[in-house]
């Protein structure tokens, strides 16, 4: 895919070191430079750096809109794609599941995952990667892991245990246990059987994780933990260098990481909606506290912008702040140094948002129009 001939934005607000203001930002060769170029007029809009998504799963619904209907990889992952230029994303980290729970959360999927995107990464413009979600009860599968990681490149791995919920569903609620094992054409006592199995391996877990954390570090993987419920679940991924703290369940466990300056990673969608949809604590009782570093689109890609101008909105912080909380701070997370801001010679991954709609008219990912619509593709073809 060809880079565009050297363009000078001009006019328009853009956030350059926390701070909104006139200054023209020209693209040249994928990168932001300080270069001339052809100008282009942005008056009315905000440019700003592409959005850095450290866990969606919303691409599921690109891949198997139905839970008996798969569709091709590769044509998947490129509608995936439009979807996240649009949403202004323009770094993506697919959350896929590593699970006993089999069907496309099983690690023979999460594999297919894995050489599906590295046929089709050449052709897509935002960076999409995958971030394994590693259910810590599929002890055996570790090795597979392992190579899957190394083959791959693959560079985050979360732990997260749902054997708990699933127990508590087959005891509480049968008849959601039954539509959950449907989904996976089994009847309960099938699924229930899987269930006992992976808690069987209960007391192999520990020294498990441990392991395989070492193996990762060894990798250069970044790690963490989902849905951390108290402070003794975040001392446990720390000891086995796991920082990362992924939807953090309760005010305990979120401070606990933030104590130990370890990142805390919350849900733009309960941003957006103003609570968790499962019901746990609100991501924005966490942000008025200080507590949260960076915001995910979990399972709504829109969330991201959309969370950033709620927080605006609601005085909570300002427009600046929020956005980091979507572009720098990721960045930072994950030890990008050529994204996240808009500086001379970073990537040129950027946003540019109509300030009366609040729309993403364009974004380009490494300097390539990965979107661009509205008055301002009026404007581009002028």
């Amino acid at each position: 895919m060809s880079q565009i001939a050297p363009l000078r934005l001009t006019r328009a607000r853009c956030l350059i070191e926390g701070t909104l203001h006139d200054h023209p930002l020209t693209i040249a060769e994928g990168h932001i430079a300080d270069c001339p170029g052809r100008e282009v007029d942005l008056s009315g809009y905000l440019v700003l750096p592409g959005i850095i998504d450290l866990h969606g799963d919303g691409f599921e619904r690109h891949l198997t809109p139905r839970p008996s209907a798969p569709f091709d990889k590769l044509r998947a992952l490129g509608s995936l794609a439009g979807e996240l230029a649009a949403n202004g994303i323009t770094t993506a980290w697919l959350a896929q599941s590593w699970s006993w729970e089999g069907g496309h959360r099983s690690g023979v999927a999460t594999m297919a995952l894995l050489a599906a995107l590295d046929a089709a990464k050449a052709q897509l413009l935002p960076d999409v990667r995958v971030q394994i979600r590693l259910e810590t009860h599929v002890v055996d599968e570790h090795p597979a892991v392992l190579r899957a990681v190394a083959a791959h490149k693959v560079d985050f791995v979360i732990f997260n245990n749902h054997l708990p919920e699933a127990l508590e569903l087959a005891a509480g609620r049968p008849d959601r246990f039954a539509s959950w094992a449907a989904q996976h054409r089994l009847t309960s006592e099938e699924m229930l059987a899987i269930v006992r199995t992976a808690e069987a391996q209960e007391h192999l877990v520990p020294a498990a994780l441990t392991a395989i954390a070492a193996e990762l570090a060894r990798l250069g993987v970044k790690m963490g933990s989902h849905d951390d419920a108290t402070a003794k679940a975040r001392a446990f991924y720390r000891s086995i260098g796991a920082p990362v703290s992924e939807f953090p369940t309760s005010m305990e466990a979120a401070h606990a990481a933030h104590a130990a300056r370890e990142p805390v990673l919350m849900g733009a969608p309960n941003v957006v909606r103003g609570g968790s949809q499962s019901g746990n604590i609100a991501a924005t009782d966490l942000v008025k506290e200080g507590l949260v570093d960076a915001l995910m689109s979990d399972y709504y890609y829109p969330a991201l912008q959309q969370a950033a101008w709620a927080l605006h909105d609601q005085g909570i912080t300002d427009l600046p702040a929020a956005w980091a909380m979507v572009s720098e701070a990721p960045a930072r997370i994950m030890g990008l140094a050529d994204r996240g801001r808009l500086e001379n010679g970073l990537r040129a991954d950027l946003a540019v948002v109509n300030v009366e709609t609040r729309q993403i008219e364009m974004t380009l990912a490494q300097g390539r129009v990965a979107h661009l619509s509205g008055e301002l593709a009026r404007r581009i073809a002028a």
